[in-house]
């Protein structure tokens, strides 16, 4: 690898990196902000010396194309092995620390999919948390912490390999909320013109300061948070996913402090802020300078926007900043957008029609109001496509979303079978072109619009009627205050006569745990779901605050949470 020719395009990620370090060495790349003390930072230059040290490191020890399994606290050591691994042709995969008292999660599952060479961590997590190393003891990698890794003496130029745009970046594991994980292959060519879709669609520029907390080994963290903020040559400034779960509003004041124009999480992160909103913590904030705030990774709700608007316009929140989107790890992050400026748009349909797969104009109390994803990046085309018979769905039907573009990645890491039924799927009567098969129900309306409708493997099917599971989740959540937004789920078991029946399993405010009324609450529940869904619900479980299994990003994981609830295995207190 070379030092960065500026009469060239970038042709992977590293070269993104080389090309701020050579314009801009000592302006701030990164900027880490702990739960306490002070922030720390790495410059574009500090980065790439760093990154390239480690890199020629790694060559002693790795091949070209193995793998290093990423397992790191919340830092800028991430972000230095990310880069260290590019720079080596080493193939990243991020996974997300076990925690202390998890006895499930994917790691097992994805470790013998990929069978990692190394493993890369800090020296202060396998110090403070000897049950990670004891917990992957038998899987035969190697531990490489990046502290160890010393600045190499000796120039790295010829010493690095030539990175191509067809070669692999990383390997990002699907979330796992309805099937086991599976590995995106994700190339430096899908990366980067998937960047730059981004940068189109967002009208972002080496001015967007992004201020984030999503996770690095998560897709959303990791392109949004680091990559995106590289393409542009502009600050990004990280904080601990806890902190945020703690203090969210430290995540709108970190974006008054460093006058940041982007930020993206999902929808929960927006409803957190509003429901622990106090005016004190507020003061002297100025969010006049946010200027897109990303709204993806799992179902909109448009009393979310409203509430978040209507909340933080008097800090000079603009309700145009507000930027619902539509992705997924296998088109390697974006797949439509909104645009800047323009306030969310929003259609109102039955309910009932929807179900059927209709899209019909409604009113009263069979309305559901649907928020708009944005219209497809430019480079990208959307089709909805009707799952069964994969003919092109008639407007305003709904149907499945496929999405084609080449930021759409190569297939799931050694699994052709997925890789084959998921992304070289063909629409009926148009042979020549493959699509990737999404999962994801929605429509386009009459302007280009995306609106998503649900998950094809959450949809639950009770007397032959079709219902999504996330609105009767935002109905019971609704009915009371004893009951936690973002943290309930839905689905069909079978009762004793072989009928398929709802159950919903729904958590309670930490506040409210200990004084519940448990038949209070089950009645309102009750009521509400027929009264808004026409359905029986057979039984409800009321559960302690943050048990409800989820996924990395805060997905439900529905079909997890029924086994524990078939099993007896929910920390139930009503």
């Amino acid at each position: 690898m070379t030092r960065w020719d500026p009469n060239s395009e970038p042709q992977s990620a590293v070269d993104l990196l080389a090309r701020c370090a050579a314009e801009k060495p000592h302006a701030k790349a990164f900027v880490f902000v702990p739960d306490r003390g002070a922030h720390s930072h790495l410059t574009f230059g500090e980065l790439d010396r760093r990154a390239r040290a480690l890199a020629a490191s790694l060559l002693r020890r790795t091949v070209r194309g193995d793998r290093a399994l990423f397992l790191f606290p919340p830092g800028l050591d991430f972000i230095v092995a990310f880069f260290g691994c590019l720079a080596a042709g080493v193939i990243a995969v991020p996974l997300m620390v076990p925690r202390r008292t998890e006895a499930r999660d994917s790691s097992a599952a994805i470790i013998a999919d990929c069978a990692p060479k190394i493993a890369m961590t800090t020296g202060e997590l396998l110090a403070g948390r000897p049950d990670v190393a004891e917990r992957f003891r038998e899987s035969g990698f190697d531990w490489i912490t990046v502290s160890a890794m010393n600045e190499a003496p000796e120039p790295t130029d010829g010493v690095l390999p030539p990175i191509d745009r067809n070669d692999l970046a990383f390997l990002q594991y699907t979330s796992g909320s309805t099937s086991t994980p599976k590995g995106v292959m994700v190339a430096h060519a899908n990366l980067l013109v998937n960047l730059e879709m981004i940068r189109v669609g967002m009208s972002n520029t080496e001015h967007s300061a992004s201020v984030g907390w999503v996770p690095l080994y998560h897709d959303m963290g990791l392109i949004m948070g680091v990559m995106q903020p590289l393409y542009l040559g502009a600050t990004s400034v990280l904080m601990a996913p806890a902190a945020f779960m703690q203090r969210p509003l430290n995540w709108l004041r970190l974006v008054h402090q460093y006058r940041a124009e982007q930020t993206s999480a999902p929808n929960f992160a927006f409803d957190l802020c509003v429901d622990r909103f106090r005016a004190d913590q507020m003061e002297g904030i100025d969010l006049s300078c946010w200027k897109v705030a990303m709204n993806a990774a799992e179902p909109l709700h448009h009393d979310t926007i409203e509430r978040f608007a209507a909340t933080f316009a008097p800090y000079g929140f603009d309700p145009g900043t507000m930027y619902p989107a539509y992705g997924l790890a296998e088109a390697t992050l974006m797949v439509t957008g909104s645009r800047r400026g323009r306030e969310p748009r929003t259609r109102a349909v039955s309910r009932t029609a929807l179900l059927a797969g209709d899209v019909a104009e409604a009113s009263g109390p069979d309305t559901q109001v649907l928020v708009a994803c944005g219209r497809e990046l430019a480079g990208q085309r959307v089709a909805i496509v009707d799952p069964d018979t994969c003919h092109r769905t008639a407007p305003p039907l709904a149907g499945e979303i496929w999405v084609s573009g080449p930021n759409v990645t190569r297939g799931y890491w050694r699994n052709q079978e997925a890789t084959a039924y998921t992304f070289q799927a063909r629409i009926a009567d148009e042979p020549a072109d493959t699509w990737l098969r999404t999962g994801d129900l929605g429509f386009v309306d009459a302007d280009g619009e995306l609106f998503v409708t649900g998950r094809i493997k959450d949809l639950i099917i009770i007397r032959g009627m079709n219902h999504y599971p996330q609105d009767i989740e935002r109905t019971v959540q609704n009915c009371h205050p004893a009951l936690r937004r973002d943290c309930g789920a839905a689905f069909a078991v079978t009762d004793e006569n072989g009928n398929e029946v709802l159950a919903v399993v729904q958590e309670v405010e930490r506040s409210h745990r200990r004084t519940a009324d448990v038949a209070e609450i089950v009645k309102c529940v009750r009521e509400a779901v027929t009264r808004q869904h026409d359905i029986a619900l057979h039984a409800i479980a009321l559960i302690a605050p943050t048990t409800l299994p989820k996924t990395t990003s805060g997905k439900i994981q529905r079909n997890y949470t029924r086994s524990l609830w078939l099993a007896g295995a929910l920390d139930v207190i009503g």
